[in-house]
């Protein structure tokens, strides 16, 4: 390289440097978002009843004149620095909640936003279960909804007259009632074979039943069984199982889920997410509300929970994995699904579907 190069190729690098150097602090001082942080970390953990602490950070040099917290759409507190707000959790309902950071700075503001994950406070209470009697249970019913009823059951069986997923089902879909002594069935309303029948609830004079993925309802009269009406559903991603506290209806989806719709018009007024100690519960499936709690199967698992209905904490459960374990099942019986309950009495019924069994059980503590 001839000596007299050096210097020129040398200063168009250090020319080039200073450009870049100038348009990395242009850059820099245009977004001023990049100079904040806000903590926690998105999808940090906590548990039920513990507190948060929210917090900006900036540079030295930065200026503010005050930052408002969001916890979701909720203003939750406000700070004129990067002084942090302390929530707490105890009433803030389970599952991913976002976080927001309203900066504001010289008459305009900016949001800096991040996501944490509240879970249940504890691990689920271990519950025993006593089987008090047994009862015969069709077994041409595959089981979706249960519930007791003045000495016997209206239950809601599942089928499109074919095979599902490799399972024999026996079809159509019905809506029945039947006697508890006997298992028999005393009232029976097929359904449309393009329907597949999911969760019932009884409201008042009427019996309201889901469809599976056909996002249709139907109502019944309950003394006959006489269809009255239909309704569309379009609540979550398919319809599973149904409860009634007396004021509204809870309805779950496949995911860890619970929704609150009106018993009137059977529109969405809210919901829950279920999680435990270590995260959501998903393919929750029949419910049954029982002292001011929801008791619920779990697809594919042979235990019940027992969730808060405020804030979707698994609290309590109960494995029943030894009460007809799947070896000594009849044939063609699936899995464990159906909870009613008797809130005169205080009896609990459990059975599953196809089984040739109900149970009259109690849950105690180990």
């Amino acid at each position: 390289m001839p000596f007299g190069l050096l210097p020129f190729k040398m200063n168009k690098r250090i020319a080039l440097f200073a450009i870049i150097a100038l348009l990395a602090y242009s850059c820099r001082t245009d977004k001023k978002e990049d100079e904040f942080t806000i903590s926690p970390d998105a999808g940090s953990n906590y548990k039920s009843g513990e507190q948060i602490a929210l917090k900006i950070g900036y540079g030295k040099d930065v200026k503010i004149d005050s930052v408002v917290y969001l916890l979701d759409a909720t203003r939750v507190g406000a700070a004129k620095d990067s002084s942090a707000v302390t929530v707490k959790t105890d009433s803030i309902a389970l599952g991913a909640r976002v976080i927001t950071a309203k900066v504001y700075q010289g008459g305009k503001s900016q949001d800096l936003t991040t996501n944490i994950n509240l879970l249940a406070p504890k691990a689920p209470e271990e519950l025993g279960f006593v089987v008090e009697k047994v009862f015969p249970h069709d077994t041409s019913l595959y089981t979706e909804g249960l519930i007791y009823d003045n000495g016997g059951f209206y239950e809601s069986g599942g089928g499109y007259g074919e095979p599902i997923g490799g399972n024999p089902v026996d079809g159509p879909s019905k809506l029945v009632k039947t006697d508890l002594a006997t298992g028999k069935i005393l009232q029976k309303q097929d359904i449309d074979k393009k329907y597949f029948a999911e969760g019932i609830v009884v409201v008042g004079d009427k019996v309201m039943q889901l469809t599976w993925k056909e996002k249709v309802g139907f109502v019944y009269d309950r003394k006959t069984l006489k269809l009255l009406s239909k309704f569309d559903n379009n609540v979550g991603l398919e319809g599973w199982g149904m409860t009634f506290d007396g004021t509204k209806i809870y309805m779950d989806d496949s995911t860890n889920r619970i929704w609150f719709l009106d018993k009137n018009t059977y529109q969405q007024k809210g919901f829950i997410d279920v999680y435990d100690d270590k995260g959501p519960v998903n393919e929750i499936n029949e419910l049954e509300y029982i002292d001011g709690k929801i008791y619920a199967n779990v697809y594919h698992q042979d235990y019940i929970l027992v969730i808060n209905p405020k804030t979707g904490a698994v609290e309590q459960k109960i494995d029943l994995t030894s009460l007809y374990p799947e070896a000594q099942r009849n044939s063609g019986a699936d899995v464990l699904n159906g909870i009613a309950y008797d809130k005169a009495t205080k009896r609990i019924f459990i059975t599953g579907k196809k089984w040739n069994k109900l149970y009259q059980v109690k849950f105690v503590k180990k």
